[in-house]
């Protein structure tokens, strides 16, 4: 649970690899000092920024953005820092906010590297001040705790800067203001004079541009971290041109203007590792995607408004209801409102060209994990010796621009189980296909999941059950059946159904008691500490109230001890149960085996439609990997 924060509360830090993110209302400058025991900057060199932007364990946003982030490896930070402070400032240029005051109150807020929350902090009360120090991490008798500074200073960089003993640090803020300055220069287009404020307050916290704005105004459709030139025809880059590792020294950038990118470059996001970069790259262009939309929407919303209040004066008054001098107003009206509609639309499909340029650079150098069934990358699979931090479950797309697909990535292991819903749905994908075909497209769903599951997890690390109570999944089970991958023969009938929920349930409780009683070592030696995958087709047939028991309690305590549900079933066939099956379906997330747009994200709103990523017609390539997977377990005589 994210506590949070008051100014000059602090909260212990559970792990050691953080990430810090913003949400704001204007772009900002974002840096990192590093203090010694008694807090003191030692020099430059201990202060990163988007010209200097990773230090031992340290890595920053390389652009000024309304959302910012930062990347910390408490643990390969150098033995004498023992303070991190996170500092925001507001760039010096024209037009732009000069203090904190003029924009919506930045929120900061550190999760683990897997996204979940620990503390959050609202700098509320700023006025004059144009650079604030957020946050402070600091170490005590050897444990890392966050504490909530909010201190601001009217002065900006450079007067904070001073004020941590930073000498010439006059210079040093300008020269940060000058490299951030030239990164924004061709990324962030000034906000255009003429185009609209929506009317109404903005979300909080939806980081969508110009959404705080207020009357007169201007929104800012650009992308905070993305170039807005027209694309150049995307080309896949080849393996030569991939991202250094980390750590490697970044070449000194040339005198004068920078030079643009020729183009998308997969694995350009911040991150350790290339499938850390990849990840984080994916999840920056669902958010570029969400940002784009919303702020078309809430455009078009806006001139809508505008013309029905235009509309309504013109009507309100009688001398103007009819005649030519009605008619030219009503005409009048229509003809802004298109205007404005069509310059949020030019706009939109500029932002949208550049990101289907992205997808097509980024989709083909995705890893098996992260790929579609149709990539070539599964033509080369090779059982992986380590986890993936995340797994594809599909595609999510918006109706602005159907065709721009961007892959669903789930984070490994597993937080919550899965429900592949087997039902009718309202999309026009689910209502032509009939019941009994929508069933098996589920299962085809379910044990497409369970394939990459296998694919992506080192031999021995991952097995999966499989309860099908009356075998009606017999048809979409044969690629696990065949292969020999299942840990047990599918569970038929009541008795099957019993043993293979008392088995999985005996493993939750022996795998938490040993847990909680520090004994980890003392477990069984046949208990399979792998992470389990339990298949349930045709819920609720076979179950009895004693296994619906079993069931809620694998999908409430499984997930924190590997042990996972993936549920296929339609939720109207479980209705005899009332409202006790509630709490199930709230702990799973719900996929389709059609488009659907169910999907609905907290950030800005969207309905996204869900897409499943499905083996194409006539192909083996699920076959095949599961036969290079079956291959991998055979000297463990799994």
């Amino acid at each position: 649970m994210t506590a949070e924060l008051v100014r000059g509360q602090n909260h212990p830090l559970p792990g050691t690899r953080l990430e810090i993110r913003v949400t704001a209302g204007a772009p900002l400058v974002p840096c990192v000092s590093l203090g010694d025991a008694r807090g003191a900057v030692q020099g430059t060199e201990w202060i990163v920024h988007p010209g200097a932007p990773a230090l031992p364990g340290v890595e920053v946003s390389r652009q000024a953005a309304v959302g910012p982030r930062f990347h910390v490896d408490l643990e390969a930070l150098p033995e004498r820092v023992h303070l991190l402070r996170v500092l925001l400032a507001l760039p010096e240029e024209a037009g732009g906010p000069g203090r904190f005051g003029a924009t919506a109150a930045p929120s900061v807020a550190v999760t683990h590297a897997d996204g979940a929350g620990i503390a959050a902090f609202t700098l509320t009360g700023l006025d004059t001040e144009s650079a604030v120090i957020a946050l402070e991490l600091y170490r005590r008798h050897g444990a890392w705790k966050v504490r909530a500074v909010g201190q601001g200073y009217a002065g900006g960089l450079a007067e904070l800067l001073a004020d941590q003993g930073v000498s010439r640090a006059s210079a040093v803020a300008a020269d940060i203001r000058a490299t951030v300055a030239r990164r924004v220069t061709g990324t962030v287009r000034p906000p255009q004079p003429d185009a609209p404020v929506p009317a109404g307050p903005a979300r909080a916290g939806s980081g969508v541009p110009g959404g705080a704005a207020g009357a007169g105004g201007t929104i800012d459709y650009t992308h905070p971290g993305r170039s807005t030139s027209p694309p150049r025809a995307p080309a896949t880059p080849p393996a030569s041109a991939s991202v250094p590792p980390p750590g490697t020294p970044s070449p000194a950038a040339p005198p004068g203007p920078r030079r643009q990118p020729e183009g998308p470059v997969a694995g350009d996001a911040a991150g350790w590792s290339m499938d850390e970069r990849l990840y984080n790259q994916v999840w920056g262009m669902f958010e570029d995607l969400a940002r784009s939309v919303a702020a078309y929407r809430s455009a078009v919303g806006f001139a809508e408004s505008r013309m029905d209040r235009e509309l309504d004066r013109v009507l309100s008054d009688p001398r103007h209801r009819t005649g030519p001098a009605g008619g030219a107003a009503r005409e009048a009206a229509r003809a802004e409102h298109d205007q404005l509609v069509a310059r949020a639309r030019e706009v939109l499909d500029r932002d949208l060209a550049q990101l289907v340029a992205e997808s097509e650079v980024v989709e083909p150098a995705l890893p098996p994990a992260y790929a579609r069934w149709d990539s070539p990358v599964w033509h080369a699979y090779r059982v992986p010796t380590e986890t993936p931090m995340a797994l594809r479950l599909g595609d999510v797309h918006l109706p602005e621009r159907p065709g721009l697909r961007i892959p669903m990535l789930v984070r490994l292991p597993l937080e919550r189980g899965l429900w592949v819903d087997s039902g009718r749905t309202a999309s026009e994908a689910g209502a032509a296909v009939d019941g009994d075909q929508l069933r098996l497209m589920a299962m085809e769903t379910a044990v497409g999941v369970a394939g990459r599951l296998l694919a992506v997890h080192p031999p021995g690390g991952f097995g999966v059950h499989v309860i099908d109570p009356v075998g009606t999944a017999a048809g979409p089970l044969a690629p696990l059946t065949g292969a020999g991958v299942l840990a047990g023969p599918p569970g038929a009938g009541a008795g099957g159904v019993a043993a293979v929920l008392a088995g999985l349930t005996r493993r939750v409780d022996l795998v938490q008691m040993a847990i909680r009683g520090g004994a980890a070592g003392s477990l069984p030696p046949d208990l399979d500490t792998a992470e389990q995958l339990l298949i349930v087709n045709d819920f609720p047939h076979g179950f009895d109230d004693r296994a619906v028991t079993q069931l809620r309690y694998l999908a409430d305590e499984g997930p924190a001890v590997g042990v996972h549900l993936l549920m296929v079933a339609d939720r109207a066939d479980a209705r005899a149960y009332g409202p006790v099956l509630d709490p199930l379906w709230r702990a799973l997330l719900r996929i389709t085996p059609v488009p659907d747009d169910h999907l609905a994200d907290p950030w800005v709103g969207h309905a996204w439609t869900y897409e499943p990523s499905a083996v194409p017609n006539g192909s083996r390539v699920l076959l095949d990997v599961l036969g290079h997977v079956a291959s991998a377990r055979q000297p463990w005589r799994l």
